[in-house]
């Protein structure tokens, strides 16, 4: 670690960060810059952000070594921070939910900076040192309080941050939710009912003029709606169960490539031949967790992708591992997602604007519950805009 900060890269990203926000630019995409700012001025191996709201955090924003961890929930705030504005810590001493996640290497310190906006924590800034660096000093210190205030300004413009919004109270929130409850269901069940029941007439009442084809294509349409209709109706359910536990079955070891193989033996034919399959190395460990969730994960991910991408593109469907977790993408070639968009499309009944996607029919459950699913299972997934355009999805699980 060089002895001083490198303060030449620090004022150009500054400036960089002004021109952005002064421009309209803010948000998530703006803290993601942050973010790299601190790891480029310390010399440091990766920087992450963990904003905190509704009793818990979630890392929102990383780069270098910490990237994987993106999207993992933190379970509350890091009160090391509370009584001190910034806080060095050997890793060896503490159980830290960034250096659980690192790719490619020991580290030795993790330096933290709290950001606030007014009186209030919003998140903590951190950067990690690899084992070769020395000691950060003093100005590395401030250099990271400098940019932790910059975040909490950023968070006080209220302009796409906090990600997750402000928690509404709670007579209010359950009221709104059930409100949507009726809405959502009532339109999403109608379409597969509405099909099953005019071929279910057919068959009734044009028996014998529509002959022995006509009688199996009738027949094959209501089984296909009817599959729709079932796991239409898991995933209400599970949406709507508060604790997570409808549909819930025994977790344990289990092959992810060969989970995703079969799940993907499961989907609509249209859609199964969209799937190409990258890398599933054939060695991987056991996952653990609940093996049957996988089909509904994957299925809800691959779906997704090929709602916002063109007909004749395909879905990259690859695995890998690390010391910790094995993982998972969904990968696609369509319209991308907006960065300021990549947390919200977790919410309940969210969607996107016309920027990040055609329009599609949909109640905004999937990646809901999808998130719900993986969290579950103390895995975590996130969504970040793919190289040359496009999104990819990530789900990571803890190894058996």
């Amino acid at each position: 670690m060089p002895d001083r900060p490198d303060y030449a890269t620090l004022i150009r990203g500054q400036i960089a960060a002004l021109d952005r926000v002064n421009s309209g630019d803010a948000g998530l995409s703006v803290l993601q810059h942050l973010v790299r700012l601190a790891e480029e001025t310390l010399d440091a191996r990766g920087a992450g952000f963990a904003e905190y709201a509704d009793g818990h955090g979630r890392i929102i924003a990383a780069t270098g070594v910490c990237e994987p961890a993106i999207g993992r929930r933190v379970d509350r705030p890091d009160d090391r921070l509370l009584d001190r504005r910034t806080l060095l810590l050997p890793l060896d001493s503490v159980n830290d939910e960034f250096a659980r996640q690192i790719e490619g290497g020991e580290l030795r310190h993790m330096l933290g900076a709290r950001c606030e906006a007014g009186e209030t924590m919003v998140g903590s800034l951190h950067v990690y040192f690899g084992e070769n660096a020395g000691e950060p000093g003093p100005e590395h210190h401030a250099v990271l309080e400098l940019l932790a205030g910059q975040i909490g300004w950023l968070y006080g413009l209220r302009s796409g941050l906090p990600v997750h919004g402000a928690p509404a109270p709670e007579q209010a929130r359950r009221q709104e939710d059930r409100d949507l409850w009726v809405a959502v269901t009532s339109h999403e069940l109608r379409t597969p009912v509405t099909v099953i029941k005019g071929y279910a007439d057919t068959l009734t009442n044009h028996w014998e003029t529509l002959g022995e084809p006509g009688r199996r294509e009738a027949v094959r349409i209501i089984g296909t709606r009817a599959g729709e209709l079932a796991r239409l109706v898991d995933r209400l359910l599970s949406a709507a169960s508060e604790d997570g536990s409808v549909g819930a079955s025994a977790s344990g070891p289990f092959d992810l490539a060969e989970a995703l193989r079969a799940a993907a033996e499961e989907l609509p034919a249209a859609l199964r031949k969209r799937i190409h399959f990258g890398e599933l190395p054939a060695g991987l460990p056991k996952a653990y967790g609940n093996r049957d969730s996988i089909a509904t994960i994957l299925t809800e991910l691959v779906t997704n992708a090929e709602k916002y991408s063109e007909p004749d593109s395909l879905v990259e469907v690859c695995a890998g591992t690390d010391d910790d977790t094995l993982r998972f993408r969904v990968s696609d070639r369509g319209v991308g997602i907006a960065p300021e968009h990549v947390e919200r499309a977790f919410e309940r009944y969210w969607q996107a604007g016309s920027r990040d996607r055609h329009p599609h029919p949909g109640a905004g459950l999937g990646l809901y519950l999808v998130r719900r699913l993986v969290e579950r299972q103390h895995g975590w997934v996130s969504l970040r805009p793919r190289e040359g355009g496009g999104t990819v999805a990530e789900v990571r699980l803890p190894r058996a």
